[in-house]
This record gives structure tokens, C-alpha cells and sequence, in this order.
């Protein structure tokens, strides 16, 4: 087992989240559901606005990895601004009060009324993504009568030693602007009416555990911001993006002070503004997937063991065999055997771990951890099935953050034929 959470420790022999027991989290609001540690959230937070003490910067949280509305307020309400990547997400920052300066725009893939939104919004700045799409956002912005704020996102052709569905930083990948043709594309931005050049950013992949390619990039980056300015182009920020890992298993953690420092280091005397955009990182650590055994079915080959959540909650371990650490919320005094947890879904992928090793009875409540990230923001409604409630955790107070769908509110949108 991992080293123990403050967050989430086992007291007088029950798995608790901060002062509440688990098992009664379930009893109020049933399973499958995830169970979030505000303090948690609040801690990750710090630990970075504390190393980037003195520094002019920003952190700008990824929506993506989790994008409850309670979960962005805490984040608001200690000074993060907002990673987006579509027009819902900003609606979603937007609604919560979040401050529009303080949100940067990503993703390959931005429509015409996406950006419209976001500029009338008024956004820090869109991280383009190609050259079709600083076109259309000239166009959006002219018919609306004003400057786009512009960073291109340079793909720096870095390894991010992590796995490839989330490494995002090689030439292969759909995301960023080559290395090569980005100088010409500033020049091409520069001679747009309706477009503000700004910054420059990169992001290199998911789940980095080991942060020297991060400066390997950083230092590409800054490569192309002193060619950028002998060609008469000053930038004013650079946005280094996320992708710092946690632990899951027995991955070995980099400290944010450790990630950081090389790269304020090369950053030094530049008069530019830092943005950030951690996601796993602040919430990864901060949540559980609570589930209830609904059966035990011993095998000759394998033991499986059928859970109230699926791979429709948590997607993960089917979608890239990610481990997550699977503990009983009250530990049974008895011989462990070798469970395969898995869900009801009709897949035989659906599957929340291999091979763990457990005490167990149907009816005992699990925590599944280091699920606050990629979890309920994942989740889908395959085999018909409501997603999971989300309850946010408060010292010794339990608030409902998301209550749990109803099959009715499944099919409410859909029509039979007459």
C-alpha cells in the first residue's frame, strides 16, 4: 500500500476521508461514488503557489481532469484560473464565478462559436493549435470587432517518457504547432488585424513522473523566443502546460519544488509572465471511487469479485491498463486471496484491477484511490447505467456535489418515432 494520506486515513480500524468514515458516505449516498477531500485540493494547490513564491505567474487548473463545479470553486477561491478546452468548460468556469483573465484556451479542435464565447468572455489568451485555426479565430474576432489574444502551442518533438495515449509532445501527436514552421506562423499572426500575439506555450504529455523533459522543452521554447524577438516579435508569457504525475502505485513522486525549480531557473531575469496548467496533480491524490461487492465468484483460474462500479465509472484501468490501488474500507481479520475486481458492464475489458490481493465478503465497501482525476470526468452512461453520485468532504462535513442520475433523466432527450 501507498505511503498513508493525511487525507484519508484508516481510524479505529475504518477508512475515513478527513474525519468522515466511508461506510458512512455509502450509507447516505449509496454506491458507486466518488468522494472528494477538500483539504487535499487545497494542499496540492498550495504546494504549488508556495514553490512559485516571488514568481510572476499564474496556475491555470486543467478543467479536464476533473470538472465538478465544487471542485473548480475551491480552486477559484485560492487564486487558480482555468485550462479549457471547449465552450462547455468555460461555461463551467464561467459559473462558478471564475475570473475570464485568468483562463487560457487549448485543444486541437475549437469551433467558430467556441470561440466567440471566449472571446467575448474575455479570455487571457487562445493556445493556437495550427494554422487553419488561427485563420478561423482572425475571422471570429474581426466579425465581432476585436483582438483575439493569441499563444501559439508549439510542439517541442519531446519525449515525455510516459504512456502514449497521454504523451502529447512528439511529432506524431495531433497537438501543437511543429517546431519548424512555428517562427513563420508568428510571422503570418503578427500580420493579422484582429490578432494580439501574446505568449508561447507547450505542452509535452500526461502522468510525467520524471521532469527533466520538461526543461528539455522549456529550453527548445526559450530557443524560439529569442529568435521570435530578433525578429522584432516580443512575447510576454510562456505557458510550460501541466502533465506532472502522482503517485498511483509505487511510482517514485516528484516534489512540485523539484519540478519547478530547474525550470524558474532558466526563466530568470526573462521579463515573462508563467502561466501552468496542472490538472491530475491537484486532484488525482484527492478522491476515491467508493463501490459496494455485490458478489464473489471463486474460479479455477481466477477469483472475481463484482463491484457496483464499472469501467463506465472509472475508465481508466480498461482504457490504458492504469493500476489504482484497491483498500477495504474496514479490514477483515481473515486469510486474503487473489481477487480480480471487476464491474457488471457487459465487456469482458471491464475490469478496476488485477489480481489484488484482499479479505473479502459481498456486501464490504471498497475505496478504489487516487481517483479524483480522468474518474467521473471520463464516465459514461454505457448499459444504461446513472453516473455515480460525487460527494466533497469538508473536515467532518459531507456535501452532496453532484447527486446521482436517474435512468428517466437517461432517455429524457430522446423521442420515439410517431
Amino acid at each position: 500500500m501507498n505511503a498513508p494520506s493525511p487525507f484519508f486515513p484508516l481510524k479505529d480500524g475504518r477508512r475515513c476521508v478527513e474525519s468522515v468514515p466511508l461506510a458512512d458516505v455509502a450509507r447516505r449516498f449509496g454506491t458507486p461514488c466518488y468522494v472528494y477531500s477538500r483539504g487535499a485540493l487545497e494542499t496540492a494547490l498550495d504546494e504549488f503557489q508556495t514553490a512559485l513564491t516571488g514568481a510572476d505567474a499564474q496556475i491555470c487548473y486543467a478543467v479536464k481532469a476533473n470538472s465538478n463545479l465544487a471542485v473548480l470553486r475551491v480552486l477559484a477561491q485560492r487564486g487558480a484560473g482555468f485550462d479549457i478546452v471547449s465552450g462547455g468548460e468555460l461555461q463551467r468556469a464561467l459559473a462558478i464565478g471564475g475570473d475570464p483573465r485568468k483562463i487560457v484556451f487549448s485543444g486541437v479542435g475549437k469551433s467558430a462559436d467556441d470561440m466567440a464565447l471566449a472571446l467575448s468572455a474575455g479570455i487571457l489568451c487562445f493556445n493556437v493549435e495550427s494554422a487553419p485555426e488561427l485563420d478561423r479565430l482572425d475571422g471570429v474576432a474581426a466579425s465581432l470587432g476585436v483582438r483575439a489574444p493569441v499563444g501559439l502551442r508549439v510542439n517541442p518533438d519531446v519525449d515525455a517518457k510516459t504512456h502514449p495515449y497521454v504523451s502529447t509532445g512528439l511529432k506524431k501527436n495531433k497537438f501543437g504547432v511543429a517546431y519548424g514552421d512555428a517562427l513563420d506562423l508568428y510571422r503570418r499572426a503578427a500580420d493579422l488585424p484582429h490578432i494580439e500575439t501574446l505568449g508561447i506555450g507547450c505542452h509535452i504529455g500526461s502522468q510525467i513522473l520524471d521532469p527533466s523533459p520538461f526543461a528539455e522543452a522549456l529550453d527548445r521554447l526559450l530557443l524560439l523566443v529569442d529568435r521570435l524577438a530578433a525578429a522584432g516579435i516580443a512575447l510576454r508569457h510562456i505557458d510550460l502546460g501541466g502533465g506532472l504525475g502522482v503517485r498511483y502505485r509505487d511510482d517514485a513522486e516528484p516534489t512540485v519544488k523539484d519540478y519547478l525549480e530547474p525550470l524558474l531557473d532558466r526563466l530568470r531575469g526573462r521579463a515573462l509572465k508563467i502561466l501552468l496548467e496542472p490538472g491530475r496533480r491537484l486532484v488525482g491524490n484527492a478522491g476515491v471511487l467508493l463501490t459496494r461487492v455485490e458478489y464473489l465468484k471463486p474460479g479455477e483460474i481466477k477469483n472475481f469479485a463484482i463491484v457496483d462500479a464499472a469501467m463506465n465509472d472509472l475508465a481508466r484501468p480498461a482504457l490504458y491498463d492504469a493500476w489504482h490501488e484497491i483498500v477495504p474500507v474496514r479490514p477483515r481479520e481473515a486469510p486474503p486471496r487473489l481477487w480480480e475486481i471487476v464491474g457488471p458492464v457487459c465487456e469482458s475489458g471491464d475490469f478496476l484491477g488485477h489480481g489484488r490481493k484482499l479479505a473479502l465478503a459481498p456486501g464490504d465497501l471498497l475505496a478504489i484511490m487516487s481517483a479524483g482525476a480522468y474518474g467521473m470526468s471520463m464516465s459514461s452512461n454505457y448499459n444504461t447505467r446513472p453516473r455515480a453520485a460525487e460527494v466533497m468532504i469538508d473536515g467532518d462535513q459531507a456535501h452532496l456535489i453532484r447527486r446521482r442520475e436517474t435512468v428517466e433523466e437517461l432517455y429524457a432527450l430522446e423521442s420515439l418515432l410517431p
